[in-house]
């Protein structure tokens, strides 16, 4: 299982594979006709209320982080398609946040590349 993350306004490339955009709004600048993705899966993106007190701030961080993957608990059929998925081929996780360090698409990743070991643990 692979997946990497991007911006959604990078050049894309033939070895990004299965192209996702996780990001809960279209992101501006970008024509829907023009952005080469082979998904839009709104549902993968943190809740507004969630996106807005983060607001990208580096300290927030760990704390978002943690927030974010209680939500995505609680979307069980989000994470079963991108598993599916990423288990057929690398997969990019695409958004539009400039910080390609801090960005929700990189805590998604994480999320995802611990999904085996949290299943294990809890016995499902």
């Amino acid at each position: 299982m692979e997946i990497r993350t991007k911006r959604i306004h990078d050049r894309a490339e033939l070895d990004d594979g299965l192209r996702i955009l996780v990001d809960g709004l279209w992101p501006r600048g970008i024509a829907k006709g023009a952005a080469r993705l082979d998904r839009w899966m709104k549902d993968a993106a943190p809740s507004a209320a969630l996106r807005k007190w983060y607001g990208h701030d580096p300290e927030k961080w760990p704390e978002f982080k943690r927030r974010f993957a209680e939500e995505l608990d609680r979307r069980p059929q989000v994470i079963a398609e991108l598993m599916k998925l990423a288990g057929q081929g690398r997969i990019t996780l695409l958004t539009a946040a400039r910080d390609r360090e801090h960005s929700h698409a990189v805590a998604l990743r994480q999320y995802l590349e611990h999904v085996p070991e949290k299943t294990r643990a809890t016995g499902d």
